[in-house]
């Protein structure tokens, strides 16, 4: 069965993340995938987030991060 995990579950889960970076990314559209099953509640799948994060791994420090 798919995990889905809280935003404050993707922030215990990503290094460095925090609920307002995470919000400002869902407003962007450059974070992971969400998902809004009731107007007042988002989830992540654990899967998506973790593709999302193999998504934003880089060889050199000048590459830009791709969005």
């Amino acid at each position: 069965m798919e995990k889905y995990d809280s935003p404050e579950e993707v922030c215990e889960y990503v290094p460095g993340m925090t609920p307002s970076l995470l919000a400002q990314m869902r407003f962007r559209g450059d974070g992971p995938p969400f998902i809004k099953p009731s107007p007042r509640k988002t989830v992540y799948r654990r899967s998506a987030v973790e593709k999302w994060l193999a998504s934003r791994e880089q060889q050199r420090t000048d590459q830009p991060v791709s969005v």
